[in-house]
């Protein structure tokens, strides 16, 4: 079970461009960050044209002492590379992820209510239940895309389910959601990821006005109705919450259903651990999470000096945290390059940590167990059927297609 860690000499950092979604398809990640980790764990990226120089955290301690330092650093100013490169987030102040202090705190234990378990209840029962059909179907047709005929449809479905989302907007939304923080290939332009942008928030608009008329009982009504301090919240913090949620829980799940079926197919070992009953679903579900780390980096800017190592990060500087790094830190995790089903303990970064982290953790952890479950049930064997196309991004570790064999499960 036990893999080798990547044998590279230490590399310039200068020579890696993070900002250049290319970067992270011509290099394999392993290989990339390792003596990054090993010889610069901490480092100022270059400024590339127009484009600010920045810093990059790369070890698991120095990022989560970070996520948790909401004192001397902010996510107000952006908290991704192509926010964060701008100076500025459209949305600050108004979405919980680009916003601090008592604000944050009381927006966020208001959405909390529509995120715990009990209230989820419903929204799990459907997941379980609609994640065995897609696996069922899928099992049906024997060879596929597994990234359009089961990976888009898990998560979009059981967050059409919280916000109300008639059924059949719910693929356009997928294919919206694919071009926000992530492009199909280098030919899309940026533009077109702007439209598409804009094209959620329109779409959220339209359905935020319907929940003023009629509100019901999903998530975009209780924010519609609700009141902080008596005071309803603005359109704009409905808005853009509603976009962050859908983005958020739709990205990440997607990725990882897909991940875990990549995965499988390379480690055969584990999917028979996982298939005999040998590891749970609980801690599978956590190593998938960690192996595929949906989410590369998130970012914060200084407020004030702070030493980082033999550095110091001066107020007003960008500091971006690697999670793609930190989940393979050996100093964190016993054998990172292995990849292990019954690994324990497992505290990876891919939800981030600290005052933001990601609040669909829990329906995100559903989603995936509600897959290998499925999976364990209905699939003898997968077999991957050529190179999976990986999606054009520096913020998402997704794809947008890999064509698959699945071998139903004997009766």
């Amino acid at each position: 079970m036990t893999a080798p860690a990547p044998t590279v000499p230490a590399a310039d950092p200068a020579a890696f461009d993070l900002t250049d979604p290319q970067t992270f398809l011509d290099n394999d990640p392993h290989r990339m960050w390792q003596p990054f980790r090993e010889h610069n764990p901490v480092f100022w990226h270059p400024a590339r044209g127009e484009r600010p120089g920045f810093w990059v955290l790369t070890k698991y301690d120095d990022i989560m002492a970070t996520y948790r330092d909401n004192k001397r650093y902010t996510s107000e100013r952006g908290n991704v590379l192509s926010t964060l490169l701008l100076g500025e987030d459209s949305a600050s102040g108004r979405m919980l992820a680009v916003t601090d202090g008592p604000r944050h705190r009381e927006i966020r234990n208001l959405m909390m209510k529509s995120f715990s378990p009990r209230v989820l209840a419903p929204v799990v029962a459907n997941v379980r239940s609609r994640t065995d059909q897609l696996v069922a179907a899928a099992v049906a047709k024997g060879e596929l895309d597994w990234v359009t005929d089961v990976a888009d449809q898990v998560p979009i479905h059981s967050i059409g389910d919280l916000m109300g989302v008639p059924e059949e907007d719910r693929e356009q939304l997928v294919d919206w959601n694919a071009q926000t923080l992530s492009r199909y290939s280098a030919e899309d332009s940026e533009t077109e990821s702007l439209m598409a942008r804009n094209e959620i928030i329109y779409y959220i608009s339209s359905l935020l006005a319907e929940r003023r008329r009629d509100p019901g009982e999903d998530v975009l009504s209780t924010l519609a109705t609700a009141l902080i301090d008596g005071v309803p919240l603005t359109d704009e913090e409905i808005i853009y919450n509603t976009y962050s949620l859908l983005l958020g829980g739709d990205e990440s799940s997607r990725a990882t259903a897909t991940g875990a079926l990549l995965a499988f197919s390379e480690h055969p070992d584990q999917w028979r651990r996982l298939k005999n009953g040998e590891v749970g679903l609980d801690s599978a579900t956590e190593e998938v999470m960690r192996w595929t780390t949906p989410t590369m980096h998130f970012g914060r800017h200084a407020l004030t000096d702070v030493p980082v190592r033999e550095h110091t990060v001066r107020a007003g500087d960008i500091v971006t945290l690697w999670n793609a790094s930190a989940n393979f830190d050996e100093d964190a995790f016993a054998d990172p390059y292995a990849f292990d089903l019954g690994r324990t303990p497992n505290k990876h970064v891919s939800f981030g940590h600290g005052p933001h982290f990601c609040l669909g953790a829990y329906l995100g952890r559903v989603h995936l167990t509600a897959l290998l479950e499925a999976l364990c049930a209905r699939v003898a064997d997968s077999e991957v059927l050529g190179e999976p196309t990986r999606l054009f991004s520096n913020f998402g570790h997704g794809w947008s297609g890999m064509r698959v064999r699945l071998t139903p499960e004997q009766a």
